[in-house]
């Protein structure tokens, strides 16, 4: 499967990067995922795909670790319950009566079973046809102790709200137990916290929680939605 993967995102990028000369689109692909999950190791594995293949492009990924499946013996380290209300917050939009995992939402727009390639290529190539409606940018972003300060200027149509997300680049995890036990995962693009704030504040305060090493490398992914949660700009920068 990720051979073929490989295949389809050789082709997708060349095209991709016409389309982003003309018209500076983006993708946001949000993964709701568990390692306490026994279906989300493939979706991970993906989403590291991706992540490699479009590092220098406007392909932002994010690993968004719910909480729901701690239950099962294994408690995921990077789980929390916000994410899990996060990803209500999509399933009342999508006008869905249950959340999942596996699950990747793109550009706030669509979902599907995060482990699905072909799915993934194909909305690749089509949100690379868009035209970003808020240019994002991100600007003195310094850290003291546990705390990164950043500020924000976004230009464009009006927003709802923008999210900062503070996210670790990967992580290579043991499993005890739960469905994964004795499997060694590898997690990217992990969101250690996410911040919320409105058009009417443009600098932020993200707390970098104590599971984060010295070691990590640190990058904050920020990205404006509407009403709707449908994603409208999106930038990053590293720590």
């Amino acid at each position: 499967m990720i051979r073929n993967l490989l295949i389809l995102l050789t082709i997708t990028i060349s095209s991709w990067a016409n389309a982003q000369q003309e018209d500076k689109s983006f993708v946001v692909m949000e993964l709701f995922t568990s390692q306490g999950c026994s279906s989300c190791p493939p979706a991970d594995e993906l989403l590291d795909v991706i992540k490699e293949k479009y590092k220098d492009d406007n392909v932002f990924v994010l690993s968004y670790h719910v909480d729901y499946w701690n239950r099962l013996g294994w408690k995921d380290p990077f789980s929390t319950e916000g994410f899990t209300d996060y990803q209500r917050d999509y399933a009342q939009q999508f006008n869905s009566r249950s959340i999942y995992t596996p699950q990747l939402v793109v550009n706030g727009s669509e979902h599907f079973t995060g482990s699905n390639s072909s799915k993934a290529v194909s909305a690749i190539r089509n949100y690379s046809k868009q035209t970003t409606n808020n240019i994002i940018q991100l600007k003195d972003a310094k850290r003291k102790g546990e705390i990164i300060a950043i500020n924000y200027e976004v230009e464009g149509e009006s927003f709802e709200q923008i999210t900062l997300a503070l996210v670790v680049s990967e992580r290579i995890t043991k499993i005890k137990r739960g469905e994964n036990r004795n499997r060694t995962l590898k997690n990217s693009n992990i969101v250690a916290n996410r911040v919320i704030s409105t058009k009417d504040i443009d600098s932020i305060q993200i707390t970098i929680p104590d599971w984060v090493e010295d070691k990590d490398e640190l990058t904050i992914i920020a990205y404006t939605q509407n009403n709707k949660l449908i994603t409208t700009g999106a930038a990053k920068v590293s720590i």
